[in-house]
């Protein structure tokens, strides 16, 4: 049986996350410090459409505590979405989900999936990651989720040791990230642990700005474990800031529903909604 964790409230500055999201004026303001991010530890579950509310609800018997949703980007793989809405996300938050809206945009240019192929960062990374972050946020919004809300952008894993190819990939997700910290939002990152997150790493011991702010990490068919993951260094994205997605497509029912889902630990934010 595994343990059942819950939801807690806490202050964006007990995240570490505030001086990352607002400029030091902003970050001194008393009314920015009583902003809460909602951070669930526990047991999540992404899949690439949206399952019905009636599935969602029957999946309360389950020991998952959040989703992952799949709410924009021209890479996502299941576009057409017939159930994700305002009126999903307002239902299965209802229902005591939290939800984890992750953005599949454009792909490293040596991203290692066939089908992402045609789905490759072009022109400026800079201009192209700043106008998804845009789209990203905007798309967001029509969904109800809040600011103060995490949104996961999805990097699939790509050839880090190809440093032009690199570069490019880390200027288009700094630009994304920023674009999504100055509208509120909090930046998420998801990739393979041995491909991105460990890029991100670098990036973070080299000293660079504009990082993501939490980090999903995809390590497949081993325990899951949030602090222990050898491509993060120990006090990096911490506390309340990893996600571990440690198995994929696995068949699973709940209440008489089946779903095909990749499995997760974590300890990191999840969106807000406008109730």
């Amino acid at each position: 049986m595994r343990p059942a964790l819950k939801r807690v409230l806490l202050p964006v500055a007990a995240l570490l996350s505030l001086a990352l999201a607002a400029p030091p004026a902003a970050a001194a303001d008393p009314g920015q410090e009583q902003a809460l991010a909602e951070v669930y530890r526990g047991w999540a579950f992404d899949t690439c459409d949206a399952p019905s509310v009636a599935t969602m609800s029957a999946w309360r018997s389950s020991d998952y505590g959040a989703v992952g949703i799949y709410f924009g980007g021209r890479g996502r793989h299941c576009q057409k979405q017939p159930n994700l809405d305002r009126s999903w996300v307002r239902s299965v938050d209802g229902q005591g989900w939290g939800l984890l809206p992750l953005y599949v945009g454009s792909q490293s240019p040596c991203v290692h999936a066939k089908n992402k192929q045609d789905v490759r960062i072009t022109g400026d990374p800079a201009t192209r990651g700043a106008t998804e972050g845009r789209d990203a946020v905007g798309r967001a919004q029509q969904l109800g989720i809040q600011p103060r809300s995490p949104l996961y952008l999805d990097m699939e894993g790509y050839d880090i040791k190809n440093k032009a190819c690199a570069d490019k990939t880390l200027a288009f997700v700094r630009a994304w990230n920023r674009e999504v910290r100055s509208q509120g939002y909090l930046p998420g990152f998801y990739s393979s642990a041995d491909s991105g997150v460990t890029h991100m790493q670098q990036a973070q011991r080299a000293g660079v700005g504009d990082l993501p702010e939490v980090m999903w990490f995809a390590r497949w068919n081993t325990p899951p474990n949030l602090y222990g993951e050898p491509a993060l260094d120990q006090g990096a994205w911490f506390p309340h800031r990893r996600i571990h997605q440690y198995r994929g497509n696995s068949k699973e029912a709940y209440g008489g529903h089946t779903l095909t889902v990749d499995r997760n630990l974590m300890e990191a934010p999840v969106a807000r909604v406008v109730v």
